[in-house]
């Protein structure tokens, strides 16, 4: 029996985790004994509770509860705590997934600590320094031991970064083996689209008719934080709704809800609250989202993970940034970077409307990575 400890904190890592504790609970139980840190990076019951009781995930072992700061304050609150729990449980491996701030908080502790660590969604790049999350996950990869990419092109950047994919066990922090698994997400796609459609029944509640809204999410600092940027998505989104007769459907963090009154112009302020089409809500479960996006006609987003999952349910996908990571999604014709530009946003938004992607190949697995996953961690971690 090998024990891992599982960091999480933000609202994408508790769902990713799902996938792996449903792995474990169903086929690794007697091999795998699994604790769980919720370092409070989300702790808005939307945020953060609701996914642990809608997806069945176990119920976090600690929670460090560090709440919301400025990056430096946040992260180092979560590498203290990170590294007291790894000194009282002693795990054979630490798993951390994507690229928050609760993830360079376990690189951080564990490297220091010597626990090999293994990162699930290894590989992905930007190549946009500013942004945080590119040096969170820059970070985390060299400091792993086991690294699980979920695409070929994630593969090819590790690749390109001295990584071996010949490397032979032993494995270490300076001899790390690198995986294409495919991608968790895809897994729990797969395994709660139907739960969704039993259970779900937001469309209905909001007045949604399938196939005839646009949904989208914004939430990343650089479009909520600079009123240029945040002025140029509304800009786009209210055009669309008003010219096209499109509902759109916003579930909006709360923060970001509450710096629309403070970044917006007052004009456009005044002309999105009083636009009949677009509907503001609070974040949604896991569940509702994914009904969502099943239902939705197109998405638009600044969300990584949103931009996969419209992927999952072939829907075309408005990207409201300057790159993304996922490459295989505007390979497939599927996906449009339109950064935050208001006439490049209401470009895609009308391509995409008049023409939707009819090509969506398997770029994202098999639908059991969280599987492959469990069984190379029990390999490596074997005495």
């Amino acid at each position: 029996m090998i024990k891992i400890v599982t960091v999480i904190g933000a609202r994408p890592q508790i769902i990713k985790a799902a996938a792996l504790s449903r792995a474990i609970a169903s086929g690794f139980a007697d091999r795998i004994t699994e604790i769980i840190v919720h370092t409070g990076q989300h702790y808005d019951e939307n945020m953060s509770q609701v996914f642990f009781d809608e997806l069945g995930i176990p119920q976090p072992d600690y929670n460090l509860g560090v709440g919301s700061g400025p990056h430096g304050v946040q992260t180092a609150r979560m590498i203290q705590g990170i590294e007291e729990i790894l000194t009282r449980e002693r795990p054979d491996m630490l798993v951390l997934y994507g690229d928050t701030n609760s993830t360079l908080a376990g690189a951080v502790a564990a490297s220091k600590m010597h626990v090999p660590i293994a990162h699930i969604e290894a590989g992905l790049r930007s190549f946009n320094k500013s942004m945080p999350e590119e040096i969170n996950r820059i970070m985390c990869d060299h400091a792993s031991t086991l690294l699980f990419s979920p695409t070929a092109t994630g593969f090819a950047n590790l690749l390109r970064e001295g990584f071996n994919a010949t490397a032979r066990p032993p494995f270490t922090i300076d001899n790390p083996k690198i995986y294409h698994c495919g991608d968790v997400m895809y897994d729990n796609s797969l395994h709660f689209a139907e739960l969704a459609e039993q259970k779900s029944r937001i469309p209905e509640g909001l007045g949604l008719e399938p196939g005839k809204y646009l949904l989208s999410t914004i939430h990343r600092d650089n479009n909520t934080d600079n009123p240029e940027r945040l002025n140029a998505i509304f800009e786009a989104l209210n055009d669309i709704s008003r010219r096209r007769q499109l509902q759109v459907v916003l579930p909006l963090h709360p923060r970001t809800s509450g710096l629309l009154s403070q970044n917006l112009s007052q004009q456009l302020y005044a002309s999105v609250n009083g636009n009949r089409l677009i509907r503001i809500i609070p974040p949604v479960s896991f569940l509702d989202m994914t009904r969502l996006e099943k239902n939705a006609r197109l998405i638009l987003t600044d969300s990584g993970g949103v931009q996969k999952e419209a992927y999952f349910f072939e829907k075309p996908c408005v990207i409201a940034r300057s790159e993304t990571e996922w490459t295989e999604i505007t390979a497939a014709g599927a996906g449009i970077v339109a950064d935050a530009d208001t006439t490049r946003l209401l470009q895609a938004l009308e391509q995409f409307l008049d023409h939707p992607p009819v090509n969506f190949p398997a770029v994202f697995g098999d639908g059991r990575a969280a599987e492959f996953i469990c069984n190379e961690i029990l390999k490596a971690a074997a005495p």
